[in-house]
């Protein structure tokens, strides 16, 4: 049965080929799929002998990216598990309310949240979320734990299965809207793996591909954009513990990288590297962009020095995440454009009275087709809220597209502010900053004002060495934008606050200026 079970059915096919590279263990760990598939057998052979985890039930992980987050994925799919990834971002008392939400059995951890493990281990100890097992990764983990390897070294590496497994199970839990309210998680099935692996092949993936993987694991980008169409195909992928620009660009070179995505912030910062004149980044086929649009100045640099190859694409954790994708070739002549619908995605824009509208008119990004979640776990309301009668899932972001059918996205409906009776997008004013000589990264946020309602601020980093003053910038602003949009004000920062998906926050930044 190949549902749940890929590794077995890959390690069927070409047990000797390369499939992992975990650039962050000292030493280096490298597993061909019969080594890959062996131990995810023993964890799942433990989880099911041992702390008798069977269909349906949680194991949760709290780690940097690592082999361990694979090992529990492909494990619980073998058992037909849930596989419930946590945002190492998140507060201990937050972890808490997740643990309560999904009540797993076991949890599994790097040494990094020892203390937050603590903190939670005893604040649910005794409560009816209490969870049975803790395993460590590394280090001496917290009282009663059991190590990570010591489990895989003693377990039976015999196959195994569940035989009742069906598409439509949740293979994991996936946690989305944190930074707007409560994390809510989206249930992705066994249906929406095998469906963004589709769109992923049509996206350009060959069975020869070296990905590498620099998004968390625990977000739908670090699982699902390409890694588990990599392990579908054979190819190999490599792993970094957390995003570093220097190490990057080594690897590039020395792995002979073909596939490589990230955030703009990402790519901006190995611009910053102090061995991006040196890097060689030839091997590379493409690059993706995703999270926001890229910078065209960005663009023109990595073509002009690196000949580069982008791809913009757009997604979300309910849905693929592959939504949309910009072909290299329209880099340039597209830019800010997310591209077309993947090939299995159907979408439309629609108004407020949900009916559709047509090229270059402003309204929500709707979606319908098989690579959509099943759903918020535990809370039908939250999805109720956003699949409509018809089956359209409502994403709350306001685009349009122009006559080619490539669609831009004009903003999310949250950071949309209205100043004076007008609608704001701050996306087209952080376009248009983007185009200043010397800025590096910037966000617009609408503040509170008692004549206009809202009026915009500017955050902005300059690049090294770049200087600018707050009258340049506006003035540069109402050169380009209609006097309404140009923001109030222009805040220079040494960084702006990111997500661990290189996100930048907006929710913080407001605040931040509010407060301040």
């Amino acid at each position: 049965m190949y549902i749940g079970d890929y590794l077995g059915r890959r390690e069927l096919y070409t047990p000797n080929k390369l499939a992992i590279i975990d650039a962050g263990k000292s030493p280096e760990l490298r597993l061909i799929y019969r080594e890959f598939n062996d131990r995810a057998n023993r964890l799942a052979k433990w989880l099911q002998s041992e702390a008798g985890i069977g269909k349906g039930d949680r194991v949760a992980i709290l780690a940097r990216d690592g082999v361990e987050h694979l090992d529990c994925f492909f494990a619980c799919g073998k058992i037909g598990a849930i596989h419930t990834a946590l945002n190492w971002r998140l507060h201990w008392r937050e972890l808490a309310y997740l643990i309560e939400m999904t009540t797993p059995t076991v949890l599994i951890y790097s040494d990094d949240f020892k203390d937050s493990v603590e903190a939670l281990a005893e604040d649910i100890s005794g409560t009816d979320h209490d969870i049975d097992y803790y395993l460590h990764i590394e280090g001496d983990g917290i009282p009663g734990s059991l190590h990570f390897e010591t489990i895989l070294q003693h377990s039976s590496p015999d196959p195994i299965l569940c035989e009742t497994l069906e598409l439509e199970d949740t293979a994991c839990l996936l946690f989305t809207g944190g930074t707007t309210g409560l994390p809510k998680g989206a249930m992705i099935s066994h249906r929406m793996i095998c469906w963004n692996a589709f769109n992923t092949v049509i996206h350009d993936v060959t069975h020869n591909d070296i990905y590498l993987c620099v998004f968390p694991l625990f977000h739908a980008g670090g699982l699902f954009a390409y890694v588990s169409s990599q392990v579908i195909f054979g190819n190999t992928t490599i792993l970094t513990r957390q995003f570093d620009p220097e190490q990057v660009l080594k690897l590039i070179a020395r792995e002979q990288v073909t596939i490589f995505a990230g955030v703009p912030t990402m790519y901006q910062m190995m611009m910053q590297s102090p061995g991006f004149d040196d890097a060689d980044m030839s091997s590379l086929r493409f690059c993706t962009s995703g999270g926001a649009p890229l910078p065209v100045p960005v663009i023109e640099h990595y073509i002009e020095r690196k000949g580069i190859k982008f791809k913009q694409g757009f997604g979300m954790t309910e849905f693929g995440p592959g939504l949309f994708a910009l072909a290299p070739e329209d880099a340039i002549r597209k830019a800010g454009s997310i591209g077309r619908p993947n090939y299995f995605v159907d979408v439309r824009v629609v108004d407020e009275n949900n009916n559709p509208l047509g090229p270059n008119e402003v309204g929500e990004l709707v979606i319908k087709g098989p690579s959509r979640c099943s759903g918020y776990y535990n809370n039908p309301e939250a999805t109720a809220a956003v699949i409509d009668e018809e089956g359209w899932f409502h994403t709350g972001d306001l685009m349009y597209f122009d006559d080619d059918y490539c669609f831009y996205v004009v903003d999310r409906k949250k950071d949309m502010f209205i100043s004076g009776g007008e609608n704001i997008y701050p996306n087209e004013i952080e376009n248009a900053l983007y185009r200043f000589p010397g800025v590096h990264m910037c966000a617009v946020v609408g503040l509170p004002h008692e004549r206009w309602g809202e009026v915009g601020a500017a955050c902005v980093v300059m690049q090294p060495g770049a200087r600018a003053t707050e009258d340049e910038i506006l003035t540069y602003l109402k050169d380009n934008l209609a006097a309404y949009k140009v923001p109030k004000s222009v805040v220079f920062m040494d960084a702006l606050p990111m997500s661990s998906m290189g996100k930048i926050l907006k929710r913080e930044l407001r605040e931040q200026l509010v407060e301040g």
